[in-house]
């Protein structure tokens, strides 16, 4: 292999993306993508010009692939831990689709085994690399509308179409441990995490009145608390008849952001020196990129290559998954529920 960084991608319904990533990186090259659909894995192959003797349906080939050092896995999130652990075993490196786990022994099982093998491990929370949010981070980090005392993003997704496979059996998404919160709403979560920091308690409501072929609530609104100082909000909803958004808006004593992940605009107010706002805000131009892979895969390598920081690793998607975790806790006990970062 003439390549620093040689391939394999796990999961081709949702994985094109990662194909499309490592392809677009100078110093990398695929050896083998894996699904275990063979109708999936043939068009993959098409879609990207990747041989026949480059494909397979036994992720086992890659762990076996001596060759190959960096794998993506986009597969069920019920599967991750299997397959994320197996991988890291085998001295391979691994970016895993988000979320990390579905549940905290399974969180807490990757963490362990991803200190111990020693290999670079990044979970996709693709919103860190949306030009949107990454100028909205850009902004805060710089001061100019103060400091942060409410935050709130919304996961809204109508997944009516995707909680039944084709023959009308379940699909994956429509398990019980796959909670809307846990399933989608981590890309709220995880983005003000980011921009906010970790929360210290939380308290939800939850409602069942969109999906009727899942088990667990299809809207919930969860209020979180960050410091003393600054409040946040989540909104999820799986069942909701609109386009697919991430809203968000961030408030500071000095200014306001009003962005999201689809638009090719976001709103920003700046105070003047005496506290006054103005009455249209000023508007910036982004590029719409929702699904950033080339940019995740980049920094992925760059942490592999050159020793740079992971900005999600195996404990920061832990902790993500944790707060949705205590979300839904919240929401079926009716009481706060206050996150253990401990792993």
């Amino acid at each position: 292999m003439s390549k620093k960084l040689v391939v394999g991608n796990i999961g081709m319904m949702f994985g094109m993306a990662h194909v499309e990533g490592a392809l677009a990186y100078d110093d990398a090259e695929i050896a083998l993508i894996c699904d275990c659909n063979e109708e999936t894995l043939r068009k993959a192959g098409e879609k990207y010009n990747i041989p026949a003797e480059k494909q397979c349906t036994d992720y086992h080939d890659i762990i076996n692939n001596k060759d190959i050092n960096v794998v993506s896995v986009a597969i069920p999130d019920q599967q991750h831990k299997k397959v994320c652990s197996d991988l890291l075993r085998a001295g391979k490196h691994v970016l895993c689709e988000k979320p990390l786990a579905l549940t905290r022994e399974d969180i807490e099982e990757i963490v362990k085994v991803s200190d111990e093998s020693g290999a670079k491990f990044m979970v996709g929370q693709i919103c860190r690399f949306t030009p949107s949010f990454i100028k909205a981070k850009e902004i805060i980090d710089s001061g100019l509308i103060g400091e942060l005392y409410f935050v709130e993003s919304e996961y809204a997704h109508d997944y009516m179409k995707i909680v039944e496979n084709a023959d009308g059996s379940a699909h994956w998404r429509a398990d019980p441990k796959r909670h809307g919160v846990i399933g989608g709403g981590c890309h709220a979560v995880d983005l003000l995490r980011w921009l906010a920091g970790d929360p210290t308690e939380v308290f939800a409501y939850g409602t069942h009145l969109m999906l009727p072929t899942v088990d667990y609530d299809d809207a919930t609104i969860a209020l979180m608390k960050f410091s003393d100082r600054c409040m946040g909000k989540v909104f999820v909803s799986t069942g909701c008849k609109r386009d697919y958004t991430m809203r968000t808006v961030i408030y500071g004593t000095k200014g306001t952001i009003i962005c999201d992940n689809t638009s090719p605009t976001m709103q920003l107010f700046v105070a003047d020196e005496n506290g006054v706002a103005p009455e249209k805000p000023e508007i910036i131009e982004l590029e719409v990129n929702n699904h950033n892979a080339v940019k995740e895969f980049e920094v992925f390598a760059d942490a592999i290559l050159n020793g740079k920081p992971i900005p999600t690793d195996a404990r920061e998607g832990a902790k993500t998954v944790e707060v949705c975790l205590a979300i839904v806790e919240s929401a079926e006990k009716g009481e706060k529920v206050y996150p253990n970062y401990n792993f």
